[in-house]
């Protein structure tokens, strides 16, 4: 019988390699990181354990982006987001059409009111926040461009969902405030969508940020639908309940004059109540 030499028996009794990543789960892996990463300045360690995986294979993935420049590292501060994904951004902002004809009617909105303005559109349950001009008051508003925010506490969700049913309204009020906890009760928040709905704008009472206000009215489309909001926001102490009456009418004729660029026909009858909005 033949007796193994010593590298045949190394080979024998060395345990199974552990399996590679696919070239899919290293893509997800990858992107993982960059998610990770945009919530700020991050160091290795709590990189690594953030994704759930090893050092080692959190400082590869993320050298293989820095290489690419999709993050950035710096000694002392860790990864964050680098100029490849900047530059991607701003690619993808120009191609939403929504976002480039709105610009100039927000940057006129935003000098008429020197408040905060916001566009955003709805996704997969969620307003998600494209674009923002900062008002000229002293007042911070948490807000960012990419955020995605509950469509049924702030004032350009509920635009967004002013062509909804109420049974779309409840069914959303209630996923949005599972244990209850909100200030406002559902019957009250309904009337109050009621109002909107036949007003054509939505109001944020604080419900959304502490002591910020806003007034938000829906953009349509060609067909009619409605596809994206904006909104004025600011502290409550510049937003009495008369300022949001007049500052309505000039947000609703900015939505408006957006709707009409992107082929709305005011004078055309109203779509029917969805039971979703749409994207």
């Amino acid at each position: 019988m033949k007796t193994p030499d010593k590298a045949e028996d190394t080979q024998a009794t060395r345990p199974p390699a552990a399996p590679q990543p696919s070239g899919s789960q290293t893509l997800q892996r990858g992107l993982d990181v960059i998610e990770a990463v945009a919530h700020g300045p991050i160091a290795l360690s709590d990189l690594a354990a953030r994704l759930g995986l090893n050092r080692s294979t959190t400082h590869r993935l993320a050298n293989a982006l820095v290489e690419r420049r999709y993050l950035t590292f710096r000694p002392r501060f860790g990864y964050r987001l680098g100029p490849k994904v900047i530059q991607l951004g701003f690619i993808a902002q120009s191609d939403v059409d929504v976002v480039r004809v709105a610009r100039p009617f927000l940057d006129d909105l935003a000098a008429v009111t020197e408040d905060t303005v916001h566009l955003g559109i709805p996704d997969e349950g969620r307003a998600l926040y494209l674009d923002k001009i900062p008002g000229k008051r002293r007042v911070e508003i948490s807000s960012r461009i990419g955020d995605r925010q509950p469509l049924t506490s702030t004032g350009l969700g509920k635009a967004l969902l002013l062509d909804g049913d109420p049974a779309l309204w409840y069914s959303l009020f209630e996923s949005d405030d599972p244990h209850g906890r909100r200030a406002i009760s559902h019957s009250v928040w309904l009337d109050r969508m009621q109002t909107y709905a036949a007003n054509g704008y939505a109001f944020d009472l604080e419900e959304n940020e502490d002591r910020i206000r806003c007034v938000a009215a829906p953009i349509r489309d060609a067909a009619g639908e409605i596809v994206a909001a904006i909104s004025v926001s600011s502290a409550a102490q510049y937003m009495a309940d008369e300022r949001m009456a007049a500052l309505s009418v000039d947000v609703v004729a900015t939505a408006n004059a957006i709707s009409e660029e992107l082929g709305w026909d005011p004078n055309a009858p109203s779509p029917p109540r969805r039971g979703r909005p749409r994207r």
